[in-house]
């Protein structure tokens, strides 16, 4: 929300803020950043400007030409949509909305949530948006206008940032299409329309479960490969070289974030409405949640090699947040890894550089936050490596060393060469990679272990 808030600014919008986290409210009108990658001089220079301010006041919704719904839309605890969050946010705006007002969902969801769940909230009030697709409908009388643009945003990364990222729309009929692809316009540097908001949801979830299964897809390929002795990183990158017709995707410990590791159980339970079994798509969300616990096993198989039980182990883990560069952990991987190895009977020590207070509130008590990486592995049996923070992939690796008990690292993210990390004394496990030891290990232990 806070992007689009920005980006609407530096075009020199008038933009308004609403939440109901006061704290957020505050911390935005002082021109501060709760948001690693959002910089909080820009939110401070558009206050200034009185280009953007924040609010709990909803009645202030009257005020605006264009409202964005930008909310979560997580999993409940059976793994089914909760829309909670949109639905109360559109019974927010409903005793405000106004004729001729642009109200655009972009929260992530199933085909159908816009008509079926918003659009009934907003037309309470009397003013009426017709839902109509075909060609004789492109001036149908409308007295507000209802759309949805998916939120594409890539967080932290640096070569694409919102206004080179093309825009989807769908209206629930041509008006209200035509009115928020004419607000994306002045903002991004493609719309792309799309006949319906139906059809803009369902775009939104293709993406996002493309990545699902191709990740998936390599998370199972690591597991042969390993077994065939083979690395699959070097499989992955000399396949990349065809200059079509392959996409690379890497392994990992498990999916996080806001979007991918969620948006297959949001389509394969719209799809049960129409008698639908998405077998392929569900295969794949099983294989990627069953990678946090090969991590654990990998914990567990380089501490047997040191003939040392994971029971009481004191283990650090570096990063939280499910990629580098943000402060967000939603489902993150690691929060899940944390709460398995407390099961387990380990000690946890724990350093992220910017997601320290959202592990706090997450996680059980019982675990230890460090100041940095050193301070963190102080005494730790094992060094587990859960996030690519450009911090992480530049230890000091004879610091490290010392500062651990045993010179473990299970690195979920492939940060360093395994024959370098060898070479400095340690033995080390990687995603999809036979582990390396280095010289004085027993030869019994030179035997290749679990994948991370």
């Amino acid at each position: 929300m806070a992007a689009n808030h920005q980006l609407r600014a530096d075009v020199g919008q008038r933009v308004t803020g609403f939440d109901l986290d006061q704290s957020k409210i505050e911390k935005l009108n002082a021109g501060q950043s709760y948001i690693q990658h959002i910089p909080a001089d820009k939110i401070k220079a558009h206050v200034d400007a009185k280009h953007f301010d924040a609010t709990s006041d909803f009645t202030r919704l009257r005020e605006m030409d264009a409202v964005l719904i930008c909310v979560p839309t997580p999993l409940d605890e059976r793994r089914e949509p909760d829309l909670s969050f949109v639905e109360n946010t559109a019974r927010a705006i409903a005793p405000n909305l106004q004729r001729n007002q642009l109200i655009v969902l972009e929260s992530t969801t199933y085909p159908g949530t816009t008509e079926e769940l918003v659009l009934p909230i907003l037309e309470k009030g009397g003013l009426r948006c017709p839902i109509a697709h075909a060609d004789h409908a492109e001036n149908i009388a409308t007295d507000f206008y209802l759309a949805f643009s998916p939120e594409r945003e890539d967080p932290g990364n640096k070569q694409f940032g919102l206004a080179q990222i093309p825009k989807v729309v769908g209206g629930v009929n041509p008006p209200s299409g035509h009115a928020a692809a004419g607000l994306y316009a002045q903002i991004v540097s493609k719309v792309i329309p799309v006949s319906s908001t139906r059809a803009a949801e369902m775009v939104k979830l293709l993406e996002n479960i493309f990545r699902c299964v191709n990740i998936a897809l390599v998370n199972e390929l690591k597991q042969l490969c390993l077994r065939m002795n083979l690395d699959i990183f070097e499989i992955i990158d000399s396949a990349a070289t065809k200059p079509f017709g392959f996409m690379p995707f890497y392994p990992g410990p498990g999916l996080g974030g806001h979007c991918i590791p969620v948006d297959p159980y949001y389509l394969s339970w719209k799809a049960r409405e129409y008698d639908f079994a998405t077998r392929f798509i569900e295969l794949a969300g099983e294989v990627n949640t069953a990678m946090p616990y090969h991590v654990v096993d990998a914990v567990a198989a380089a501490l047997n090699d040191r003939k040392k039980s994971i029971k009481g182990s004191k283990i650090l883990i570096l990063g939280a947040s499910y990629k580098g560069g943000v402060g967000d952990i939603r489902e993150s991987p690691a929060v899940f890894l944390v709460q398995a190895l407390l099961q387990e009977g380990c000690k946890i020590t724990a350093y992220d550089p910017a997601a320290m207070e959202r592990v706090r509130e997450a996680v059980p008590a019982g675990i230890t936050f460090a100041n940095s990486a050193y301070e963190a592995a102080h005494g730790a049996d094992a060094l587990l490596i859960l996030t690519e923070w450009e911090e992480f992939a530049n230890l000091d690796l004879t610091r490290v060393r010392r500062e651990l008990k045993y010179p473990i690292v299970i690195d979920g993210r492939n940060l360093y060469d395994p024959e370098i990390m060898a070479a400095e004394g340690f033995s080390y496990y990687s995603v999809g990679r036979t582990a390396c030891y280095p010289d004085g290990v027993p030869a019994a232990a030179l035997r290749n272990r679990k994948e991370a």
